[in-house]
């Protein structure tokens, strides 16, 4: 069973809005056991719409479209799809009022542009939108099925999960499940991580793809069967033995973060962490609060970037910082004594480095990073040098310096 994806938006052709949808859907069908043949991005013009839409209609059985459900004149997805199909558009009235309500509650009255969320082509299964005013909808047509999505994120993956993937479960002939894992590794090169693998990703089922980020290397694992235990089966095999030859680098699987891992190793702990960062320029501290209940664990954060707050704040000797340089071990060692030391915490996490793109020398070069960690039984230090422009250095010292925590906390590491 073939999946054609229809985006519409100008502001997605423009590259003012990330379009999303494209992984968020693919992952979504292909477990499903639906194959998706073609992605379209069409701007807001009703003949290119249009066209659009008839052409797959010609070639697909499952047409999704995004976008285009608002109040607007140029919020065009219905009108057309309704058009191109020879159905009038008709109100719900059940929608009306659920829109009606959602104004209510917010002590407003519902705008009369808004009724036009309420009208669908005749014929169409209403899908509810909790997170917004624009429903979506779902047409059964010649054999195929038209699924009609609003644009934002947050609204059409609820949505998806709770109103379209149900009933495409449902579909005969749908073909084979996909089923699919992601372990995520930090601290060894791409280049590594796949002579360790190579025999593994000549395998046609399951296969196995690479994706590489600052500081971290995701080694996705995907296979299909006729039967969802089948698939699950391949998969766990498989990362099994990936798991066997990679297991120091690896810290998360799927959506697991490394500010999570080392989040849950600290609470689990029952002991608290500082921050001195220079060239990640706070970086490590965000990461660390973006976890919901971090303040069990993360006291605080001290950025200094000039070396006069690393004396004064930090406690830095000055004679370290003339004789050894900011970018050094000795200053990151400091650092990490300092901040572990003027916020009480029982760890002390310290960054300093060269993020370029200038500033570097043939003895310091850019990427060149020093990352300390001060226990209360002492202080390690490591140095890093990270390929890349200033942003992949901060993201891969971000991430060594989040490792470099995880693997102490884990006994794997010492001091």
């Amino acid at each position: 069973m073939h999946a054609e994806l229809i985006f519409t938006g100008t502001e997605l052709l423009s590259g003012q809005v990330l379009n999303t949808h494209g992984q968020f859907l693919g992952q979504e069908l292909s477990a499903l056991g639906i194959e998706v043949i073609l992605h379209t991005t069409v701007g807001d013009d009703w003949e290119r719409m249009a066209e659009v839409f008839r052409q797959a209609l010609r070639r697909s059985d499952i047409i999704i479209t995004t976008g285009g459900l608002g109040p607007t004149a140029d919020d065009l997805t219905k009108e057309t799809v309704a058009d191109v199909l020879g159905l009038p558009m008709v109100e719900h009235e059940p929608s009306l009022e659920a829109i009606r309500e959602h104004f209510a509650r917010r002590g407003m009255a519902m705008p009369e542009s808004i009724r036009k969320q309420a009208c669908f082509p005749a014929g169409a299964r209403v899908l509810p939108n909790p997170k917004g005013t624009a429903p979506g909808a779902l047409l059964e047509t010649d054999g195929r099925v038209v699924i009609i999505l609003p644009g934002p994120p947050w609204e059409l993956q609820p949505m998806f999960r709770d109103s379209v993937a149900p009933y495409l479960a449902r579909l005969a002939g749908r073909g084979a499940v996909s089923r699919s894992r992601v372990l995520k590794l930090t601290g060894i090169a791409e280049s590594v991580v796949q002579d360790k693998i190579r025999d593994l990703t000549r395998e046609e089922n399951p296969r196995i793809g690479f994706l590489v980020r600052p500081g971290e290397v995701q080694v996705r694992i995907t296979a299909r069967a006729e039967e969802e235990q089948e698939a699950e089966r391949l998969v766990a095999e498989c990362t099994e033995e990936v798991r066997r030859r990679l297991a120091g680098f690896i810290f998360g699987v799927d959506e697991e973060n490394l500010e999570e891992v080392v989040g849950q190793l600290l609470a689990d702990l029952g002991v608290t962490i500082a921050v001195a960062e220079s060239c990640t320029g706070g970086l490590i501290s965000t990461r660390l609060t973006d976890v919901p209940g971090s303040s069990r664990y993360m006291l605080g954060g001290v950025v200094a970037y000039d070396n006069r707050l690393k004396e004064q704040l930090l406690g830095v000797p000055r004679e370290v910082l003339e004789r050894h340089g900011a970018v050094s071990e000795e200053t990151a060692v400091a650092m990490a004594q300092g901040v572990r030391r003027l916020l009480g915490a029982d760890f002390g996490l310290a960054v300093t480095g060269i993020a370029g793109p200038t500033g570097g020398t043939p003895e310091k070069p850019v990427g060149l990073v020093y990352i300390a960690l001060s226990a209360p039984d002492g202080t390690c230090c490591r140095e890093f040098r990270f390929p890349g422009q200033r942003h992949s250095v901060r993201q891969g010292s971000a991430n060594a310096a989040l490792n470099l925590v995880r693997l102490f906390l884990m006994g794997k590491n010492h001091l």
